[in-house]
C-alpha cells in the first residue's frame, strides 16, 4: 500500500506537490469514487484515474538540460511558447525538476520520478545551487555582505547566501558574481539583488547538487547515470 499522491506521482504524470492539488481539487478517483484525502493508501490492484484518464505505469527516466534563454520550464504553456520538454523528445511524460526563469540559463533536471525530484526540491542544505550573475551598477561591499546575511523581503529575512564578486566593469557599468544558495524561492536570486539596488541583467545557474552543464551546449540534454541516480536517492534519509 503506498499513498496515492505518491502513486500519482511515481507515473510519471507530475510531481507530488502537483499531484496533491490534484487531490484536493477533486479531480482524482479511486475505483470510480472521488478522493479528496491527502494520504489515502492504494494498491497496485486499485484503479485510479485523474480527469477521467486511467493512470499507465511508465520506466523512470532522468534528464540534465542544458536549458536556454527564452523557454518556459513548464511542461505545456497556454500561449504555444516553448517549453523545456519540448527540448527532450521521449515517450515518457517528463516534468522540470524546480524552474528556472523565461530567461534563465543553465543546469535543469527532468524526470517521471517523482520521489526523485521530491528529494531534490526538497529544503536539504547538501542541495546546493550554484549561480552566475551579472547586475547593473558596481556592487560593493555592504551590499554583499548584506545578501551573505540574509536580506529582508516584505517582512521576511531570507537564507545567508554564500557571495563571491568576481569581476567588475566600469565601462559597461556591471558587476559579475557567483551565489550559492539552498532555497527554491519564486525568483529568489533575482529578489534578492533587487533588495539591494542591483538589478540582474543575467543569471545562469551553473551547478545544481552534483549536476553541472559541462560538455553541453545550450539547448542540449543527457540521461543521467545510475550512479547519479542513487547518488540523489542517498540523501533521502537527510531529509527524513
Amino acid at each position: 500500500m503506498e499513498r496515492l499522491q505518491k502513486v500519482i506521482s511515481n507515473s510519471g504524470l507530475c510531481s507530488r506537490r502537483k499531484a496533491e492539488e490534484l487531490i484536493l481539487a477533486g479531480r482524482v478517483k479511486v475505483n470510480n469514487k472521488i478522493i479528496r484525502e491527502l494520504g489515502t493508501k492504494v494498491s497496485n490492484k486499485d484503479i485510479i484515474k485523474v480527469d477521467d484518464n486511467e493512470l499507465s505505469k511508465e520506466k523512470k527516466v532522468y534528464y540534465l538540460l542544458n536549458k536556454p534563454r527564452g523557454v518556459i520550464t513548464s511542461v505545456s504553456d497556454d500561449k504555444k511558447r516553448k517549453t523545456v520538454v519540448d527540448l527532450i523528445p521521449c515517450n515518457e511524460h517528463i516534468y522540470p525538476v524546480g524552474r528556472l526563469d523565461y530567461d534563465t540559463t543553465g543546469v535543469l533536471l527532468l524526470t517521471n520520478d517523482g520521489d526523485f525530484a521530491n528529494i531534490l526540491m526538497h529544503p536539504n542544505e547538501k542541495v546546493e545551487k550554484l549561480y552566475i550573475v551579472k547586475v547593473k551598477g558596481i556592487i560593493k561591499g555592504d551590499a554583499i555582505n548584506t545578501l551573505k546575511n540574509g536580506v529582508i523581503i516584505d517582512g521576511e529575512k531570507w537564507e545567508k547566501a554564500k557571495v563571491k564578486l568576481r569581476k567588475v566593469d566600469y565601462k559597461t557599468n556591471t558587476s559579475m558574481l557567483s551565489v550559492i544558495i539552498h532555497g527554491g524561492k519564486n525568483h529568489q536570486v533575482k529578489r534578492m539583488f533587487e533588495s539591494v539596488g542591483f538589478p540582474v541583467l543575467k543569471l545562469k545557474r551553473e551547478r545544481e547538487f552534483i549536476f553541472d552543464v559541462k560538455g553541453l551546449k545550450s539547448g542540449e540534454y543527457r540521461s543521467l547515470t545510475p550512479k547519479e541516480v542513487a547518488i540523489v536517492y542517498s540523501l533521502e534519509k537527510s531529509i527524513k
